[in-house]
């Protein structure tokens, strides 16, 4: 089983202020949605918070909450209190090829200091934006990697950027 992260990241690497998504960039978010539809996701509790009520769970995804907080429950989602336990529960409960981890700054930081990532898909905005939660810093060096969607700002996306996949060298 892959496992990947997906993320959207500005290029001074702030990913949420307050809890929140701050730019607004459809065509990036269709991608994350076709790309981890009908796969596991796996998210930090502030993560699943900041999604809009309307939209929890995500929907075609078994979405998979890690936090310490041993009485939280959400209803449609697992609750485990640990990464391994996460990557344990996709692999004992779900037949699937590739798992994501979609946020937050915490859970990112977390599986990528623990060398458990296999690829990412990183959007790579060509804006910088004011923020308190950040995506870890990266050495390139590990990884090939390809580029599969430029996308120039127009009228629902007011920002250029482009998506890259990242797969860890051996």
């Amino acid at each position: 089983m892959i496992i990947s992260l997906i993320v959207a990241v500005p290029e001074n690497g702030v990913i949420g202020k307050n809890n929140q998504l701050i730019w607004h960039l459809p065509k990036d978010m269709k991608f994350f949605m076709e790309t981890t539809s009908n796969h596991p996701v796996i998210m930090g509790r502030k993560n699943y918070e900041s999604i809009p009520e309307k939209y929890r769970p995500l929907k075609n995804r078994e979405n998979i909450i890690i936090t310490r907080n041993k009485r939280f429950k959400a209803d449609g989602c697992t609750v485990v209190h640990s990464l391994e336990d996460s990557i344990q529960y996709v692999k004992n409960n779900i037949s699937t090829k590739e798992v994501f981890i979609i946020g937050g700054g915490e859970i990112y930081k977390r599986f990528l200091d623990k060398d458990l990532i296999d690829r990412m898909y990183i959007t790579h905005i060509k804006s910088t934006f004011d923020g308190d939660t950040y995506f870890p810093k990266l050495d390139f060096n590990k990884w090939t990697s390809s580029k599969i969607m430029t996308h120039k700002k127009d009228d629902q996306n007011p920002h250029d950027f482009e998506v890259v996949v990242y797969n860890k060298k051996n």
